[in-house]
């Protein structure tokens, strides 16, 4: 498998350290999760099934705008 070298400070170090801790996995393991997450951006499983599921009149497709009261701008 190959290996990556990575030049961190010790503060970015410490950070990677305790985040990979909290998700009970090996630096190593957090890091390719953390790139691979970052390079395969997907939509998260069972994103298209919240589609509709708010029934708020806050959430409503918003009028386009015809600009017909727009102001009269300077040719350039």
């Amino acid at each position: 498998m190959p290996q990556l070298s990575l030049y961190i400070d010790k503060q970015t170090l410490h950070k990677l350290e305790v985040a990979a801790k909290i998700e009970n996995l090996s630096i190593s393991k957090f890091a390719v999760k953390k790139i691979n997450e970052t390079l395969n951006k997907n939509w998260p499983a069972n994103y298209r099934k919240l589609f509709g599921s708010i029934k708020d009149e806050t959430f409503a497709v918003e009028k386009h705008n015809d600009f017909q009261n727009d102001s009269i701008r300077e040719e350039l």
